[in-house]
């Protein structure tokens, strides 16, 4: 007697809303050190983010703090829809002590090459919807520091990479 068995990993709003929850803990620790965001703006954050995951939309995001146009602390997230990290590291490690005096908070959103191949008002229906309602822009440039990547977190096949930029001691 032999049989078969046929498993397939779909990517779901669940495994969404999980990748989403890791960016979400990382955005509370920031809030904690350096007093933002708040947490209404996590909590639209990480449904914005994994409305964007769950279709297969995002590319990268990143928030942090900024003063003249330059980062100075960042964490910058980019997805692997492939599966390529394998890993799934617990959220934290986020920069503790950098004097952000002067300093504004900012975030960034990019959507990846399938979002930009949908015409325009299927893309503005889906951005309708969302908890974050974004205008178009550019992250700040790279202050005197350095990115180190330092966390992965994974599921249902999808993959984000967390870089942390710092400033150099």
């Amino acid at each position: 007697m032999t049989g078969t068995f046929t498993r397939s990993n779909s990517f779901t709003i669940t495994h969404a809303r999980y990748l989403a929850s890791k960016i979400a803990a990382d955005m509370h620790l920031c809030a904690a050190y350096y007093g933002l965001p708040s947490e209404a703006f996590i909590r639209n954050c990480a449904e914005e983010l994994a409305q964007y995951l769950n279709e297969g939309y995002l590319e990268s995001f990143e928030f942090g703090y900024e003063k003249g146009g330059v980062r100075i602390v960042t964490w910058r997230y980019t997805v692997d829809a492939n599966g390529n990290i394998t890993t799934d590291d617990r959220p934290g490690k986020v920069v503790p002590t950098v004097n952000i005096s002067g300093a504004t908070f900012f975030n960034h959103l990019a959507q990846n090459s399938t979002f930009f191949g949908m015409p325009e008002y299927q893309q503005s229906s889906f951005k309708s919807r969302l908890p974050v309602q974004r205008t178009y822009g550019y992250p700040p440039s790279d202050g005197a520091g350095y990115w180190t990547s330092d966390r992965n977190y994974y599921s249902g096949g999808c993959g984000i990479g967390r870089m942390t930029f710092q400033p150099s001691l």
